[in-house]
């Protein structure tokens, strides 16, 4: 699957950057406009900006993961992230409100940001930069920086070709499906096949399980108890 994954990166990359889409920042480096907080309006305590970093710091409040205003379907997310000491924190995409639940990851997909070297974890699915207890490298030569140093990620998300691709500090990492059999394979190994992450679909009483599943989502940062900062975020539209 790996190989038919980055067989199908190479030939989507030429298309996409063919398009001459443009950049366009949704953090502005100097305020909240286009975040809220996740199912709220105001941004919680533990957010701040500075020198046009988006910053959280700890003070034990919980459950302030932030979104963008908008939602995006195809497209290249491009972010830089600073993780503390033995810290944890995650960036997720395809991320919808609903009432059921309280937490960002609870809809959408996170790609991991950690301190690998001190944060302890007993499987290589839950560090950094795995798509979070799904997909992990196979990158040897991946280097992910140390607490107190800037990480760059491309996050590419193409459902037209049903591929997502994860790049760091300017080197492939992976690629994983973004729906279908291959999909629902890894989510049936993962935390996420749990109830915990089902909810009613509206005006039913069916249920359906609402991790992953959404192909248009917001942009989200995490609130993991751990000081992290982010900067330079910007997207460009696939389609």
């Amino acid at each position: 699957m790996k190989k038919l994954f980055i067989t199908t990166l190479i030939l989507i990359s030429s298309f996409c950057f063919s398009q001459n889409s443009e950049w366009t920042y949704i953090f502005d480096g100097k305020s909240f406009n286009g975040w809220h907080q996740y199912n709220g309006e105001s941004i919680g305590s533990q957010w701040s900006i500075s020198n046009g970093e988006l910053v959280f710091t700890n003070n034990r409040d919980s459950k302030q993961d932030i979104v963008t205003d908008n939602e995006y379907s195809n497209f290249e997310l491009s972010i830089e992230w600073n993780i503390s000491k033995g810290g944890n924190s995650g960036i997720f995409y395809g991320v919808q409100e609903l009432p059921d639940f309280d937490e960002a990851f609870k809809t959408g997909p996170e790609i991991q940001v950690l301190d690998n070297k001190n944060f302890l974890t007993s499987t290589k699915l839950h560090k950094s930069p795995s798509l979070y207890d799904l997909v992990s490298t196979e990158n040897k030569a991946l280097q992910v920086k140390n607490h107190g140093e800037w990480n760059h990620l491309i996050l590419t998300i193409d459902h037209k070709n049903n591929i997502g691709t994860v790049k760091l500090n300017g080197q492939f990492a992976f690629s994983f499906p973004l729906s279908g059999p291959e999909w629902d394979n890894l989510v049936s190994k993962s935390k996420f096949r749990y109830k915990e992450y089902y909810t009613k679909k509206a005006g039913s009483n069916e249920e359906f399980l609402a991790f992953g599943a959404f192909k248009s989502g917001k942009i989200g940062l995490q609130d993991h108890g751990s000081d992290v900062r982010f900067r330079n975020i910007k997207i460009r539209k696939l389609y």
